[in-house]
């Protein structure tokens, strides 16, 4: 299937952490294909083990998270407007005047409320969430309250859209862009011998905590781990130092928390088929599920392995589909060499 499908159709669902339902089933569909598809019970997170496995290979578990940035109802006013707070690390800087849909009882459409300019005494400061306001339209709790619960989710909309090039935006492209690339990995690999059982989770709850990945890192109990998720681009001034370059490849990881041989193994292998490719080094813990995964159990070797994506944390995330394809590639050339 090609590459801007797949990631449109992932990105159309809504998967906000703790109610990925939606984004879930639509992911599992797509992977019904590879092997015996399972939610987790409790956390719901996606899994696949690929194929038929076979005894003595190690195993590897491929995991890119299926959550994405959203809001939560947290109050309803007397004159029918909804309090919210983020789930996840949300970009207040967006919100003011915004269209949501509010999923409750049935979907609702929304305005983030805002001052007119002509009467702000002070619009060089974002709001805090505490001081954001969605109009739905009601004008008391009373009504409201029929329609949306407290714990309801948030969504600013935005479908997948194609830019110059080979350039894409959307919201939830972190990290369904991701998933995107482990799927396109499964296409190349099919019919084809590895030197792994491959297990591929899409895992729930990322952005609240890794929360989806601990869990079935623990049930899985891989060897071996690669997580597929995205990192900053350079947009305009940003530090060369501290970002990637989109349609440059994929961003190999090298962290303390990370596993050297994987990260060497994928630098050499990425020169030796002239697969292009950047590094991205880390400090300490890489703030993606391979954090979890790691240290889940007795222990799991992992890498990162992430997509260069600008505006993070916004609806209008971009990625180039470039990249997307070299992650795939790189992983599944990887996954075929003993």
């Amino acid at each position: 299937m090609d590459t801007f499908e797949i990631l449109s159709q992932l990105c159309s669902a809504a998967g906000v952490s703790g109610a990925e339902g939606s984004a879930a089933e639509t992911a599992a569909k797509l992977l019904e294909e590879y092997g015996e598809v399972t939610l987790d019970n409790a956390l719901g997170s996606v899994i696949c083990k690929v194929g038929s496995w076979e005894d003595g290979k190690p195993v590897v578990l491929l995991d890119a998270h299926i959550d994405e940035i959203g809001m939560i109802v947290t109050y309803i006013t007397e004159d029918g407007f909804l309090k919210i707070s983020g789930c996840g690390g949300l970009d207040t800087r967006l919100l003011l005047a915004q269209q949501v849909t509010v999923y409750g009882k049935e979907k609702l459409t929304g305005i983030v409320t805002s001052t007119p300019p002509h009467l702000e005494k002070d619009s060089s400061v974002a709001p805090d969430l505490d001081s954001v306001f969605i109009d739905i339209g009601f004008t008391s709790r009373e009504n409201a309250a029929k329609y949306v619960s407290l714990g309801d989710r948030v969504l600013i909309e935005n479908k997948a859209e194609r830019l110059a090039g080979s350039r894409v935006t959307s919201k939830a492209i972190d990290d369904r862009s991701g998933c995107t690339a482990i799927l396109k990995t499964l296409e190349l690999l099919n019919g084809q011998q590895t030197a792994y059982n491959i297990a591929v989770c899409f895992s729930t709850q990322e952005e609240v905590g890794e929360r989806g990945a601990k869990t079935t890192a623990y049930d899985i109990s891989a060897d071996y781990a690669i997580v597929v998720d995205v990192s900053f681009a350079r947009t305009h001034y940003e530090s060369e130092e501290e970002c990637g370059i989109m349609g440059k490849g994929a961003m190999i990881g090298i962290a303390p928390s990370l596993s050297r041989e994987m990260s060497d193994g994928f630098i050499s292998l990425a020169e030796e088929k002239g697969i292009p490719y950047q590094l991205e080094v880390m400090s300490g813990k890489t703030g993606t599920n391979a954090d979890a995964i790691g240290v889940s159990g007795s222990g799991t070797k992992a890498v990162t392995i992430s997509i260069p994506e600008k505006h993070m944390h916004t609806p209008v995330e971009i990625v180039d589909i470039n990249d997307i394809d070299n992650t795939a590639l790189l992983i599944a050339e990887y996954l075929k060499r003993v």
